[in-house]
């Protein structure tokens, strides 16, 4: 299913805490303000409803009151969407028409135009709600490249008292592959954990969707930026896909649960992908999709020095990253100061739950 997650966005910290005290209540179902500026309860109710359909739960004492507190937490990210967006604005950084037309391009490409429609519909979303959100990550991407990621210095320094202070991470027991994935399954209750929001939701709609991301990567299209819009495992399609290290010990097991796979990747010479090949449930082994590797490369066995730019480039991207979400989290705090926001729905809920 097509699914776009707005809530948390790109920039929300899921640790934040965004109370803001008011005196007002709900009023024209404005829920909460933001220098003014109204988010709507019907913005909340629908967000609401989308969680509770794809995780519903029995219902239990107490439900009233989870229910309160999901959907604070609900307002809570679209406050923070508010306060972004409004900086985005003010500093000319919103997702021009233009910008947005090019994603959606993106995003149909493996799709016919009815299977596109179909996916809008089942996620109930218009094609305009869609732009909206398309808008609205493109332009927090360009403020967290501006505003966070232009200010981030790794300087040579960094990475060789890295080196020094966790040399044993860079010593290899054993000879490794490392490596990348696209994954697309036909599970329909699966999230789709890529930038598009791209999920097959039946075994045709894999078979299509997988051939369609491999006529690409055969035209010569980057692997990692098809796996972070198409690729539906969440825990690898963020990076590009990229699995990490894979012992040769781990590539022995392979050959007797998924012969084929180890097989294929096995044959691979570095920066070289494999066919599409039959993705197996772990436990029963049944096939439930389908999967593209790259092999980026296989490493012997041994110290690995700091004069690999293997490990510094390995090195420096730890420390950009781990930075980046410091700075996103102080940053977030920041702009939450600096702005009068007013939750109308806390008041309330404190209200009730004081009586």
């Amino acid at each position: 299913m097509l699914r776009i997650h707005r809530v948390p966005s790109a920039l929300i910290v899921s640790t934040l805490v965004l109370f803001a005290g008011c005196h007002q209540s709900q009023q024209d179902g404005v829920v909460a303000t933001v220098n003014g500026h109204p988010v709507l309860r019907t913005d909340v109710d629908k967000l609401y409803n989308e969680q509770l359909a794809s995780n519903p739960q029995p219902q239990q004492a107490g439900s009233a009151d989870q229910a309160d507190a999901t959907r604070l937490q609900i307002l809570q990210g679209l406050i923070v969407n508010e306060i972004v967006d409004q900086r985005a604005a003010k500093l000319g950084l919103t997702a021009t028409d233009s910008e947005v037309d090019a994603r959606l391009v993106e995003v149909k490409a493996p799709y016919t135009e009815d299977q596109f429609q179909s996916k809008l519909k089942a996620s109930n979303l218009t094609l305009e709600e869609y732009r909206h959100e398309i808008r609205r990550t493109l332009t927090q991407t360009k403020l967290i490249n501006k505003e966070i990621n232009s200010k981030i210095t790794v300087t040579d320094a960094d990475v060789t008292n890295y080196f020094n202070a966790h040399k044993a991470e860079f010593n290899l027991i054993e000879n490794q592959y490392h490596l990348a994935q696209i994954q697309v399954t036909d599970m329909p209750a699966q999230q789709a954990g890529n930038l598009q929001g791209s999920k097959a939701t039946n075994d045709e709609e894999a078979r299509k969707k997988i051939q369609a991301i491999k006529n690409r990567i055969d035209a010569g299209e980057d692997f990692g930026t098809l796996a972070q819009n198409f690729s539906e495992r969440q825990d690898t399609a963020p990076n590009g896909g990229d699995m990490g290290f894979v012992t040769e010990s781990q590539m022995t097991q392979m050959k007797t649960s998924d012969p084929n796979t180890y097989v294929a990747i096995t044959k691979l010479k570095a920066g070289e992908t494999t066919d599409i090949l039959p993705l197996l449930e772990a436990n029963t082994r049944k096939p439930m999709g389908y999967s593209i590797y790259k092999l980026i490369s296989k490493d012997a066995a041994g110290q690995r020095d700091l004069s690999d730019p293997r490990v510094q480039q390995a090195i420096r991207q730890q420390l950009h990253d781990s930075r980046s979400q410091l700075l996103r989290a102080a940053y977030l705090e920041m702009l939450h100061d600096q702005a009068k926001v007013q939750n109308f729905l806390a008041e309330q809920i404190f209200k009730n739950a004081a009586q």
